[in-house]
């Protein structure tokens, strides 16, 4: 991992996002990239209006000193970092600046607090799962210590997940961590028997081309009433440090949610959430 890109709006949540940046920066000798985008828009800085345009640069300075202001933390003392002022840019065009910078991973506060489906439903973070081609890692709480060793990916091993599987493959690599591939198996019509799991799944990873490098003995068919409670219950029970998922760019996460979950569960999940875009 070279580099972090880390959205900065003054909020508690990006600060929480800055700080786990910053914790897993020191732990992988990365560079963190501090984004910070105004509200401003071309139109208005390029005003031939000498009165409206002093007021846009007015604003401009102010951003960048508070911006300054907000990044002398001592915890990112001896990390490489770069900051960059958008004018003005999107949510979902944060994927670009992830690109321009050369970055593996964004690290994003969420102010969703009723629930996993919440934090992304409607939200800038949303804007910003569906349409990223990097992986990102939501925080919506202040992480006191963070150690992605262990991380969890469910999958149904349909072809569609192969992307965000090697994705998750190439993070994970990156990170030093451990991959664990769970199918949650679920009573009804989507019930399968151990056998065509495991036919599916060796169809799975040999497409992925990755099973060379890849421990089939760290794939897991776990029983659960639904999906959502399959995932939680066994990223609990091997004590996983995050929880990935894919995402698609037109949908975003919230299909992945049934409603049948209960919100509690939801709520008392302490592990942070990597999306990846299929």
């Amino acid at each position: 991992m070279k580099k972090i890109l880390v959205p900065i709006d003054f909020s508690n949540h990006s600060e929480y996002a800055l700080e786990v940046a910053a914790t897993l920066a020191k732990k992988h000798q990365a560079g963190i990239v501090a984004l910070h985008m105004m509200g401003l828009s071309e139109a208005v800085i390029n005003k031939e209006d000498s009165k409206d345009m002093m007021e846009a640069m007015f604003y401009m300075k102010l951003a960048e000193k508070r911006f300054d202001e907000f990044l002398d933390k001592e915890y990112l003392k001896g990390i490489s970092l770069e900051t960059t002022v958008q004018n003005y840019k999107h949510f979902n065009e944060i994927d670009s600046v992830a690109h321009e910078f050369h970055c593996d991973l964004i690290v994003m506060g969420s102010h969703g607090s009723s629930g996993l489906k919440e934090i992304f439903v409607g939200s800038n973070t949303e804007k910003v799962v569906r349409t990223s081609e990097v992986p990102v890692l939501v925080v919506k709480h202040k992480v006191k210590e963070i150690a992605l060793n262990t991380i969890v990916l469910a999958s149904n091993f349909d072809e569609e997940g192969i992307v965000a599987f090697r994705k998750a493959k190439k993070l994970v690599d990156s990170l030093g961590a451990t991959l664990n591939l769970v199918f949650v198996n679920t009573p009804g019509d989507g019930f399968r028997s151990t056998k065509e799991i495991t036919a599916k799944m060796n169809s799975f990873i040999e497409a992925s081309k990755v099973q060379q490098e890849f421990n089939t003995n760290d794939i897991t068919i776990y029983n659960a009433y639904t999906v959502e409670e399959g995932v939680f219950e066994f990223s609990n029970s091997i004590k996983a440090d995050a929880i990935a998922m894919p995402t698609h760019g037109r949908k975003g996460i919230a299909h992945f949610f049934s409603g049948s979950i209960s919100e509690d569960l939801v709520n008392h999940s302490r592990l942070p959430v990597i999306t990846l875009k299929m």
